[in-house]
């Protein structure tokens, strides 16, 4: 998985027995600034972009071989021991629905290169049929964290032990899924969807782009720089106000609104203020449309399990805590997998589903007109 906080490739081992999955090994590969540059460059027209994006698709299939070699050595496996690769590739434009009632949502990667580099069979191309059933193409973990979560956050000491269990993935963007409690699944009719799904908005995104901007580091580690800094209620309100925060689901997002442009508008009127206190208004935004797309999901206090990299970021969490005092937020390595495995378990997952016919979308999640099997096969 290469998501679009653009911080590297993570790869992950994953087995499956009679007790559900156990990753055996992770591996991180870090993106040179050169691709970074070029993914950053490709989510907006620009010139010859067809042929940089089939090069970056390039290389981008050689760093995911390098990942998929390293974890082959760390696990002295062979490649016909692994049973296929699934590959999401660099999304780097999202637009489901739009302009003909379709839309698209663009993956850049090569994974017939990387079937030939690795001699693993390769499962990709995981968005398009959901799109042409008429969904949203995203987001695609609610699945995955319904069949990895559920039990676990079942048996769980909570506070509301019949409440729903939320996963929030704090990405580049963040999506949250809503796994209905014992008391939803008796009481509900049995046509209820019982699993829920959708993009909240900005998750590191901004916050990793003003770092680099101000800093020169590509995120602010544990959030010490924003905690730093005072909320600006005025700039809070007006990035708030934003459409797509008033949208009700299913919905989904990516670069294509929530980037660095967007957010200079955003600030045209607040030129005064200290990048600290932007940086602390950023990080305000995204607990803010976190917490209040979880409270709209769960009237009662529940358990909110947290992953991505916005999982280490202390201060980040702590606000979440203080938006959600009632409810336990915590990580999702209480829980068995650690935040920065979860995207890169669903891949696999998600790859293994494709392989055995079984669908791996959600209709609730991303209002397709069905649940649908998704990806699509380069054999080794």
């Amino acid at each position: 998985m290469s998501g679009t906080s653009l911080d590297g490739v993570d790869g992950v081992v994953v087995r499956w027995n009679h007790s559900g999955l156990k990753v055996l090994a992770h591996h991180h590969l870090p993106f040179d600034d050169a691709l970074k540059a070029e993914f950053l460059k490709l989510n907006i027209s620009g010139p010859d972009e067809l042929h940089r994006a089939a090069l970056a698709g390039n290389a981008l299939a050689k760093l995911y071989a390098q990942v998929v070699q390293q974890l082959l050595t760390t696990q002295n496996l062979g490649p016909h021991q692994v049973r296929a690769i699934g590959a999401h590739g660099q999304t780097v434009r999202h637009q489901p629905l739009a302009f003909d009632g379709v839309g698209y949502s663009v993956q850049i990667q090569n994974p017939a290169l990387l079937a030939e580099l690795t001699g693993i069979a390769v499962v990709a191309d995981f968005r398009s049929r959901d799109l042409a059933a008429g969904g949203q193409g995203a987001p695609l973990v609610p699945a995955f964290h319904q069949a990895v979560f559920g039990a676990a956050a079942a048996t769980a000491t909570t506070k509301v032990t019949s409440g729903p269990t939320l996963v929030l993935n704090l990405g580049g963007m963040s999506n949250l899924t809503v796994i209905q409690g014992k008391a939803a699944l008796e009481h509900d009719p049995p046509d209820s969807p019982h699993v829920l799904g959708f993009d909240c908005g900005p998750g590191n995104v901004l916050m990793d782009g003003w770092c680099q901007l101000h800093k020169g580091a590509a995120f602010d580690q544990y959030g010490r720089w924003a905690a730093q800094g005072q909320v600006h209620l005025g700039l809070l309100q007006q990035l708030l106000d934003a459409p797509f925060f008033k949208q009700s689901p299913p919905k989904s997002t990516g670069r294509d609104l929530f980037q660095m442009d967007w957010l200079h508008a955003q600030l045209e009127h607040h030129k005064a203020l200290a990048p600290a206190d932007v940086m602390a208004t950023l990080t305000e935004l995204t607990a803010c449309v976190c917490s209040q797309d979880a409270m709209r999901c769960s009237s009662n206090a529940a358990l909110l399990m947290v992953c991505g990299g916005g999982a280490l970021n202390s201060h980040l969490m702590q606000r979440l805590q203080a938006h959600l005092p009632d409810w336990r937020v915590c990580s999702t390595s209480e829980f068995g997998l650690p935040p920065m495995q979860v995207e890169a378990a669903a891949f696999a997952w998600l790859a293994r589903q494709r392989l055995n016919h079984q669908t791996s979308s959600l209709q609730s999640v991303t209002g397709a007109q069905g649940a649908r099997v998704l990806g699509s096969v380069y054999p080794a």
